[in-house]
């Protein structure tokens, strides 16, 4: 029989998911939730209120077993079980801080032990995870990924068979494995910032240069996360072999999941600093423009105009694009093609060389190349104010040199903007 059809008392159900509870628990407002909806509110949608009163937790990583209505759930399931209803299993207990503590003062005989255990700990909970961070597993897993050095020897990965810790697996390789997956909150991103005066950064950047695939992607999650919550200050002198290693991970083009998050690494880094021609000197302009070759996709699009557009602030940015034969062709032809974010970036990126690059020899090419046509073609339709003031600039600018241009189609000439 379906459940729906039986007469469930009202008080079973998660406020939440309205699904009988499986491990009740309580927050501090006094409601009670089943334990993995209340976790996806708090933990995976990073909200820090009860949803049913709006009230703030505080301290929502504190849920209290509910322990009476869970044998009472149980009773009524037992009671029930000529209508199909299973009864739910007693859940285990979460893990404590001292038992965190303790794997950790034992990790030294036995890292790889230790990292096996904290991986089924893990993947226990969300309150699991959060505990974890509390007690220095953050740290822990860091020093592991810095020290970069135990590899499981051919007798450990005999002694471990079916563990998921294979042959010339290192102890970092899982150590950086289990710190994407703990999903760590800004504070404990901001503890990996600021460990050991950035010397994990710089084992992320080791990573990528030499890793597996998988561990150079891992990386790559974690500097994107890493960044979003950094200050400024910790910005500023990132080193070079970063940005080229970054670079190689775009052109490896591991996943698309990767690549969209070393696109979204390289947008939070490139504006401090000198990291923006630190950017372009690792070759990210030419890789851009082949990428976009081929790019149909709307939000990849999106991106790499929004970071190319940052480097085009920059001469050095400006004349990788000019020096690329397909720069300024890619750039205009993504006009009108992709989205309106994407006609503001890419017109903007041909504003900064309007402006700043435009030698004779460039403005020619940009007529020849159809760029001043389609400048024109964006006043005329849809294609968000923005991009339209921009057009309208790019054109006065060199209005001389393209208003009585035989490249420029006739039904846009009514459309070029009169000038000074």
């Amino acid at each position: 029989m379906d459940i729906n059809e039986i007469d469930v008392p009202s008080f079973f159900l998660c406020p939440i998911s309205l699904e009988i509870m499986k491990d009740p628990v309580t927050v501090s407002t006094g409601i009670t939730y089943d334990r993995e909806s209340i976790e996806t509110w708090l933990f995976s949608k990073k909200n820090t209120t009860c949803p049913m009163t709006k009230q703030p937790l505080i301290d929502y990583t504190d849920l209290t077993p509910n322990h009476t209505l869970r044998r009472l759930i149980q009773a009524w399931c037992t009671m029930n079980t000529s209508h199909g209803i299973e009864r739910i299993p007693t859940p285990k207990p979460p893990i404590n801080k001292n038992q965190i503590s303790k794997l950790l003062k034992d990790a030294s005989h036995s890292p790889l032990t230790c990292l096996r255990r904290l991986k089924s700990i893990a993947s226990g909970s969300e309150t699991n995870k959060r505990c974890m961070e509390a007690s220095g597993v953050v740290e822990f897993l860091a020093s592991i990924v810095i020290n970069n050095n135990n590899i499981v020897s051919s007798n450990e990965a005999d002694s471990n068979e079916g563990s998921g810790f294979e042959l010339r697996t290192s102890a970092s390789d899982e150590a950086l494995s289990l710190l994407h997956n703990l999903h760590l909150s800004d504070q404990g991103l901001k503890t990996l910032l600021s460990f050991k005066t950035g010397d994990f950064i710089e084992s992320l950047t080791r990573v990528m240069q030499k890793g597996f695939f998988e561990s150079r992607a891992y990386a790559v999650f974690l500097l994107k996360s890493m960044s979003e919550v950094a200050e400024p200050v910790q910005l500023l002198h990132l080193r070079q072999d970063l940005f080229v290693e970054l670079v190689q991970v775009l052109k490896d083009q591991i996943s698309q999941k990767t690549s969209k998050a070393t696109l979204q690494t390289l947008i939070q880094f490139s504006p401090w600093g000198r990291n923006r021609i630190k950017a372009v000197e690792a070759g990210t302009v030419p890789v851009l423009v082949e990428l976009l070759l081929d790019c149909k996709e709307r939000k990849p699009c999106e991106m790499m105009l929004v970071l190319l557009e940052i480097l085009c602030q920059c001469a050095e940015g400006r004349a990788e694009l000019l020096n690329h034969a397909a720069g300024l062709a890619i750039v205009s032809k993504k006009i009108l093609r992709v989205s309106t974010l994407a006609n503001d970036r890419a017109v903007k990126i041909l504003l900064s060389v309007s402006r700043f690059s435009a030698t004779p020899h460039v403005v020619q090419e940009m007529l020849k190349l159809g760029v001043v046509a389609k400048l024109c073609l964006v006043l005329q339709v849809d294609s968000g104010n923005k991009a339209k003031e921009k057009a309208r600039e790019i054109l006065k600018l060199h209005a001389r040199a393209w208003r009585n241009s035989p490249c420029i189609p006739n039904n846009l000439l009514n459309s070029y903007p009169n000038y000074v």
